[in-house]
């Protein structure tokens, strides 16, 4: 069972992001502040939910909140700065749209951060172990998975829709015989020299 925070003193808002494997699309990233009572039992790390359950448990949590927010950041921009700092960019513009303003950060991961002058606490899967971060990598996983059957309508070669953007072989047979799209993360390793010739 998942405890609801980290710490009960102050205003806590768990932190987790999603995309950071995949070579095309944007990283999201989610901020939750959850009631001190929430409680479901099905909410877990969003990977080991199936699909049905995360975006049940989207609902839940989007209306039960006391607060969430949701952004991304670009492939464009992943490039510029790389992965790691566009995850932490994205969490960081998701932490500054809360209202009201958390007073404590728990962060999925062992690396942050931090431009909020918030106090914050770095937790290794802790997805797994915290309802609040829970609910924020089942936000961030659903609305990118949206967001990437929306622009797959446009690309429908690389099987985004099924993939959503991770390195599937059908994917990468996509990459080799289309090259690349406007969402391909380019500084990112598409396509070995042998899968070049595989395919």
């Amino acid at each position: 069972m998942l405890q609801n925070c980290y710490q009960t003193e102050l205003l806590e808002a768990g932190c987790d992001e999603a995309g950071r494997g995949c070579l095309a699309g944007p990283v999201f990233a989610a901020a939750v502040i959850l009631p001190p009572d929430f409680y479901h039992p099905l909410l877990n790390d969003s990977k080991k939910m199936t699909q049905k359950d995360r975006l049940l448990l989207r609902d839940i949590i989007c209306e039960q909140a006391v607060a969430w927010v949701v952004e991304g950041v670009t492939a464009e921009r992943i490039d510029k700065i790389n992965i790691l700092n566009a995850s932490i960019e994205a969490m960081n513009k998701a932490i500054k749209g809360l209202n009201p303003r958390p007073q404590f950060l728990a962060i999925d991961g062992n690396r942050f951060t931090n431009v909020h002058d918030i106090p914050y606490k770095c937790i290794v899967k802790g997805d797994a172990k915290y309802a609040n971060i829970a609910a924020a990598s089942v936000l961030a996983k659903t609305f990118r998975d949206e967001y990437m059957c929306q622009i797959a309508n446009d690309y429908p070669c690389y099987y985004w829709k099924k993939n959503k953007g991770y390195p599937t072989r059908e994917h990468r047979k996509g990459i080799a015989k289309f090259g690349l799209s406007p969402f391909h993360r380019k500084t990112f390793s598409c396509l070995t020299d042998e899968e070049l010739t595989l395919f």
